[in-house]
């Protein structure tokens, strides 16, 4: 069973709290003092220490609503504004309530309750209780407080004033039967139509963990944590598979181009045997004759007149050039091409300058 209790502030300091305990939108108990029981806690500020306004602010976000707030409030209030607190209620019909309260009221208030243990989850002016009339104006009593409501207005009820500001409109009275009928609707509402704790006043709220929240995300960060490495499984797996279908290819090639009947053992450092033993020690024959030629090719009046290849890689060459200049121009050449080249000494026979090159991989 869900209860709400109205603390009734008194109108100045020193006065005494009231309170109405209100239980399935009916009045449950009253009394003097603090509340007793649990349940929420409304407080209700007296009608003549709030300025109530309505006007149409167009539907904005809460802080653009305040703002045109405050510059309306600016405009009835002849207080300073850093005086005042203003409050804006929800949108109803087109229009919203504009609560103008002393900033110093609405601190002392708050901090009396919080001296006493209690928190209130909202603050609402008096007459904000009573029902909103469909024409002329509504009067009650509220903890020995007389309120007045009209469409557009809420006030004190005082003698005199009240029937100024009425004029010719009906003014009716509301009983004792039907005024507490009537908070226990509004005691019972989701929201209430202005609640003066917004901006330095809001409530502020408890942290709590919610556990149900975390065990979901615990669970949430472990089910992606076995999706990772199920997936990092898999992948595993599938280069694990690659490498094997990989080595098996290269057993196949290595087996075709190994002797026959030779014992595959390891088949990197085999096949590097075989292509050595294929191309020769060093840079093998092929690779270093054909550099010789080129660089032969490449220096008119050279020529070669013998070629050795050595058992160590090496190539000795029987080199006559034309003039002593050639021979050294051939061996920069054969040189360029990655190679090191050891010249003999050249000497002068039948019109020709003849030597020999020792050449070697480098």
């Amino acid at each position: 069973m869900s209860a709400t209790n109205l603390l009734f502030l008194p109108p100045g300091e020193g006065g005494d709290y009231r309170w109405m305990r209100i239980e399935d939108a009916r009045v449950a108990a009253a009394g003097e003092g603090l509340p007793q029981g649990d349940g929420e806690v409304i407080a209700v500020a007296p009608a003549d220490a709030v300025s109530l306004h309505w006007a149409e602010i167009p539907a904005r976000s809460t802080a653009q609503a305040a703002a045109a707030a405050r510059l309306l409030a600016a405009e009835v209030s002849a207080a300073p504004m850093d005086e005042l607190h203003v409050a804006v209620g929800e949108d109803d019909a087109g229009s919203r309530a504009i609560g103008i309260v002393n900033r110093g009221a609405m601190a002392g208030w708050l901090n009396r309750l919080a001296g006493m243990g209690v928190d209130p989850v909202a603050v609402v002016p008096a007459p904000l209780l009573l029902p909103r009339p469909d024409q002329g104006y509504v009067r009650g009593s509220l903890a020995g407080q007389g309120v007045v409501r009209g469409r557009a207005s809420g006030f004190a009820d005082e003698p005199g004033f009240t029937e100024i500001v009425t004029g010719d409109d009906p003014l009716a009275d509301l009983d004792a039967d039907a005024l507490a009928d009537m908070l226990g609707a509004a005691a019972a509402a989701a929201a209430p139509a202005l609640d003066l704790r917004q901006g330095p006043f809001a409530r502020r709220r408890s942290f709590a963990i919610d556990w149900r929240l975390v065990r979901r995300l615990g669970r949430l960060g472990l089910a992606i944590v076995a999706v990772t490495l199920a997936i990092d499984l898999v992948r595993w797996t599938k280069y694990s598979f690659a490498a094997d279908a990989t080595e098996a290819r290269i057993e196949q090639v290595a087996r075709t181009a190994l002797p026959r009947g030779e014992t595959l053992v390891d088949a990197d450092r085999q096949l590097a045997e075989r292509l050595s033993a294929v191309r020769g020690p060093g840079q093998g024959f092929s690779r270093t004759a054909a550099a010789v030629f080129s660089a032969v090719r490449s220096v008119p009046g050279s020529e070669l007149t013998a070629m050795d290849f050595q058992p160590s890689g090496d190539i000795r060459l029987g080199v006559a050039v034309d003039r002593e200049a050639l021979a050294t121009d051939l061996k920069r050449a054969i040189e360029a091409q990655g190679f090191t080249v050891q010249a003999s000494t050249f000497v002068a026979a039948g019109g020709r300058i003849t030597g020999e090159f020792t050449v070697r991989g480098r």
